[in-house]
């Protein structure tokens, strides 16, 4: 039966509606915001994957065209991968929601969201997070939930939730916050150079918001909400635990503790061997719960010694970053590199410039059509030690990725100062624990080195926390996590930013939600982290960007001209824009409102494509010169193309000092000459003078000429005493080529005719 609920969501109404579509799934939700709609669906498999040691939760965020009135780009016409922002979309919907769901579940569960309407005032990403979460919670799924999401803005120093589109636009803070009742699950944000103090206020005021939509999901469960569903356990038995204690606890603990990933993984694995053998002859029949016995004995040690004796497995203190260096310029031919390394985690980027006309083209639901600066993260399985292909990008590398690409984006310089479009490449060579926060700093150096003027360098950490389980409020936040403490922890509390504020946050976690006391205690450990990576590592090695590109980097110069006059640079069917581009070998940008972008590697061929652009779009003036292509000959003179498709007469008594007899002594067509405008008529047409950018001759005297009527003769005809034009230059009314007797009359030349 359909039902139908309702509640205000600063001051918009939240519309939900269950009981009629999609009712084979276990639980169904149609949400609506605005005109935003979207289809929230949880369903799960009857029984358990076998040989498995994970939950197997999949979510899906589909973006159809229709929703926004648009046809899909591309030549099929039908919606395909899914978009970046789809993909992040998807891991914001499942970080906050896995760790509810119970740790020996065993049993596939998709959760999918639909999305049919977009209004773009009200941002279907959000309402699909909360509908995701409403779907499981009136499913028979057992979890342990409800969780909500909001998304948060500040604009002029107002915090407002659930902004608008053009609040969005004009917010310092992009902060998405998932949260139960009590706790704070999520934290997703790009931001402007943020305070902690802000920025904890943002996140509270969301949180607050999120209470009451956690009561109203409540609400709707108890009407028509289905009883949960109980599942096989695939806990392990307290006999086997208690099999490997006695075998490997002691073993475990020495293993451990070393500040080498591989000896320690190498200790682990000889120790699990071993463990094995003994489970083989003692109880075979546990033989393949060795892995996963393996697994939480590691995890119990490792959480003791964090959380019972404050010890670091490494020896580190709790507020102590492993080993850092950084180091620029090291690949000769890309525009920019960096390499920067904690510990056992290094990563290398390299910086690409490109025109503005490289940007990445966008083909989503939303209004932003495309992107300026682009970061891609690869994660090969060399950096950790595995004997695996090289595969295409997952959820996880596109994640990070756009980690380090909003922690980066806010520093980067406008495009009117630096117009070019930028590529970040961060390959991790080595991988033990917060590889993108790595790739963030690795970032900056490349940036620096290739001569972008960034504002500030970004710097990123991370820190991690152990909660006692049999006391929340006993718990520890420390700095710097390396892998081993990120398996085994609650929480990887990512933050990026400058000296001024924060720029880029992600936290994941495995518990059930952070209080703001953890979330005031992370933030203000991973500012004291990342300045001292600023101070200590970033700015020795680079103090600031570099004044001048590589030699291999393309360079960019611009212009403005008048937008009306577009036509004339461009040229019928692009011909005079393609001359320019093939005579200097540069790539050629002009946007709508007359900006003109020239690139090119050779900078004097690009001030030369300048200069030529501006030339074609401004009218000249006497006096100046030009470099052009004679293309035509007439017996009274010569036509030079002095800029691409802009044509100029010399005559015949301006092509030198001395009396020239015919133009054919002088020119010939697709000769290149020095001209130089002595006249601009009241028509617009242009008198060139080859003869005047040459030396004059010594003791030279303008000969006198007979007093007669100016001529043009080929370009509209010549005028006779009485001012009469007489038509296509020297031609009379009779046609012929004619020409001029003494006494100015006209004669008609003879023709041959054949017999």
């Amino acid at each position: 039966m359909k039902r139908r609920f309702e509640m205000d969501l600063c001051g918009r109404p939240l519309i939900v509606e269950t009981g009629e579509l999609a009712q084979f799934a276990n639980g169904s939700a149609l949400l609506r915001y605005g005109d935003t709609v979207v289809l929230s669906t949880a369903t799960m498999a009857k029984s358990p994957r076998p040989g498995i040691d994970f939950f197997p939760l999949s979510v899906d965020y589909e973006e159809k065209m229709y929703s926004v009135g648009k046809f899909p780009g591309g030549f099929l016409k039908r919606e395909g991968r899914p978009t970046e922002k789809a993909i992040l979309t998807s891991r914001a919907i499942d970080r906050p929601m896995r760790p509810l769901f119970p740790g020996d579940f065993r049993n596939d569960c998709n959760i999918q969201n639909l999305v049919l309407s977009v209004d773009q005032d009200n941002d279907p990403n959000i309402l699909a997070m909360t509908g995701s979460s409403l779907a499981v919670s009136i499913s028979d799924i057992p979890w342990n939930g409800p969780t909500a999401s909001v998304a948060v803005a500040i604009v002029d120093g107002e915090i407002i939730v659930m902004p608008d589109e053009e609040q969005r636009f004009a917010s310092s803070l992009d902060l998405t916050l998932a949260g139960t009742e009590d706790l704070i699950c999520m934290i997703e944000a790009g931001a402007n150079e943020v305070p902690e103090e802000q920025m904890v206020a943002a996140i509270e005021a969301g949180h607050e918001v999120i209470k009451s939509l956690c009561r109203f999901i409540n609400e709707i469960r108890a009407e028509v909400g289905k009883e949960k569903m109980p599942y096989e356990s695939s806990e392990l038995s307290e006999e086997f635990r208690q099999l490997v204690a006695e075998r490997s606890l002691e073993r475990m603990r020495a293993a451990v503790l070393s500040d080498d990933k591989n000896v320690r993984d190498e200790a682990v694995g000889e120790l699990t061997e071993d463990l094995r053998a003994h489970v083989a002859e003692v109880a075979p029949e546990s033989l393949e719960l060795v892995d996963e016995a393996v697994y939480q004995l590691q995890k119990r040690v490792v959480r003791d010694y964090l959380i019972r004796e404050q010890r670091r497995v490494d020896g580190r203190g709790l507020n102590e970053i492993r080993p850092l260096s950084a180091q620029v310029g090291l690949l000769p031919r890309t525009h920019g590199s960096g390499l920067f390394q904690r510990g056992q985690t290094q990563v290398l980027t390299a910086c690409t410039l490109a025109p503005l006309s490289k940007v990445q083209i966008l083909d989503g639901l939303d209004n932003e059509e495309s992107k300026r600066y682009l970061h891609h993260y690869n994660f090969p399985g060399f950096s950790v030690g595995e004997a695996r292909n090289s595969r295409s990008p997952g959820r996880r590398e596109i994640g990070h990725g756009a980690l380090a690409e909003r922690s980066v984006a806010p520093v980067l310089p406008d495009e009117d100062e630096f117009p070019y479009a930028i590529r970040n490449v961060s390959e991790v060579l080595m991988s033990n624990g917060s590889t993108s926060q790595g790739a963030v700093c690795a970032s900056t150096l490349a940036l620096m080195d290739a001569g972008v003027p960034i504002r500030r360098p970004v710097a990123g950490i991370s820190t991690g926390l152990i909660q006692n389980p049999d006391d929340p409020a006993d718990h520890m936040v420390f700095m710097d996590i390396q892998g081993i403490e990120d398996f085994f922890g609650d929480m990887d509390f990512k933050v990026a930013g400058t000296t001024e504020g924060i720029t880029g946050i992600q936290v994941d976690i495995k518990i059930d939600g952070l209080t703001m006391d953890i979330i005031r205690e992370a933030f203000a450990l991973a500012r004291k982290g990342r300045l001292q990576i600023i101070n200590e590592v970033i700015l020795p090695c680079i103090e600031a960007p570099r004044e001048e590109l590589s030699a291999y980097a393309p360079k960019i110069l611009q212009t403005q001209i008048d937008p009306e006059r577009i036509s004339e640079v461009i040229g019928k069917g692009g011909k005079v824009i393609n001359k320019i581009i093939d005579e200097t070998g540069t790539e050629i940008d002009v946007e709508d409102d007359g900006r003109v972008f020239v690139s090119c590697i050779d900078l004097e061929m690009g001030q030369r494509a300048l200069s030529i652009i501006e030339g074609i779009a401004t009218d000249p003036e006497p006096g100046q010169s030009f470099v052009g292509q004679v293309t035509r000959l007439m017996n009274f003179g010569a036509f030079v193309e002095y800029l691409p498709g802009k044509e100029g007469l010399v005559h015949i008594s301006k092509l030198a000092w001395e009396r020239v007899a015919s133009v054919e002594d002088v020119v010939s067509v697709g000769d290149t000459v020095t001209v130089k405008v002595i006249e601009i008529d009241d028509q617009g047409r242009i008198n060139l003078s080859i003869r005047d950018t040459l030396p004059q001759p010594e003791g030279w005297v303008e000969p006198e000429r007979p007093e007669r009527g100016r001529s043009r003769e080929g370009r509209g005809g010549r005028e006779g005493r009485d001012g009469a034009r007489s038509r296509g230059g020297r031609e009379d009314r009779r046609g012929g080529r004619g020409g001029r007797d003494r006494d100015g009359g006209h004669f008609r030349e003879r023709r041959r005719q054949d017999d």
